[in-house]
């Protein structure tokens, strides 16, 4: 969980921290991020608010979500798929 700051929206806080957790190699490309309900439990937010900032990601391309599958990170090159997922890269 993030101590949120009142002086900035919490869907913009999230949104910095899954963006951080990409950099950083957290949520790694082609792997599966978690969902809205998930991010809702982990920050502490509405399941709304989770999901705005999941179609923020989508929209910038850091995300797809494959249906049925699930939502996985973009490869930074493509904005999509990575032509290969290293299982070592875990």
């Amino acid at each position: 969980m993030i101590h949120f700051r009142p002086d900035q929206l919490k869907w913009e806080q999230v949104l910095a921290e899954i963006r951080r957790r990409i950099r950083e190699g957290e949520y790694r490309p082609g792997y599966p991020m978690p969902g809205a309900p998930r991010l809702a439990e982990e920050f502490g937010i509405a399941k709304r608010t989770a999901e705005r900032v999941i179609d923020e990601l989508r929209a910038a391309n850091e995300i797809y979500t494959v249906r049925g599958k699930g939502t996985f990170v973009s490869d930074p090159a493509t904005g999509g798929p990575p032509e290969v997922i290293d299982p070592e890269d875990k």
